[in-house]
């Protein structure tokens, strides 16, 4: 009788175990569409960009990669980079993942996957490549540094790059 107890309330953690990491998964975010065509996505949002007169930023990695979804959470969830962001570019998440590499856009980017993920391009709105970011810099700690994103945004904005803001 004692082994039959057992025996069911292993049984019984088990499938609890399995629910609560099917609850896990169905709560992590996805930010990134592996079956995207990045290639139409990124023209769309230069289109977009030369409209509303903003640059492209361009956010690579996956739903695998925690520091993505983190970067993601961290611009989404404060005031003063999501309205910097909102106000300055038009965002596309490129995924790269075993699903859909994107290979292709990476040449064409000059291959940003060099510096891991994520790793962020600056497109100007003729589809230009201003700049390419490893997001190593703008890490502190155990996270992203408010103060470094921003800085990093604050350079690569249609204004910073105005030649009118420089003249005398």
């Amino acid at each position: 009788m004692k082994r039959l107890s057992l025996f069911i309330i292993t049984i019984l953690l088990f499938i609890q175990g399995i629910s609560a990491q099917n609850l896990d998964k169905s709560k992590k975010k996805e930010i990134y569409n592996p079956s995207d065509d990045a290639k139409v996505e990124i023209a769309n949002a230069i289109r977009k960009s030369e409209i509303e007169g903003k640059h492209v930023l361009l956010q690579i990695g996956g739903n695998w990669c925690g520091w993505c979804i983190a970067f993601d959470e961290k611009v989404n969830s404060n005031d003063t980079l999501r309205t910097f962001m909102e106000n300055n570019f038009i965002v596309y998440h490129v995924n790269h993942s075993r699903e859909n590499m994107n290979e292709d856009v990476l040449v064409s980017l000059g291959f940003p996957q060099r510096f891991g993920f994520p790793v962020f391009v600056i497109l100007d709105s003729n589809g230009n490549r201003l700049h390419t970011q490893n997001s190593a810099y703008l890490e502190e700690g155990s996270g992203h540094s408010t103060s470094k994103v921003l800085g990093f945004l604050k350079h690569w904005s249609p204004a910073a790059l105005d030649p009118n803001q420089y003249e005398h």
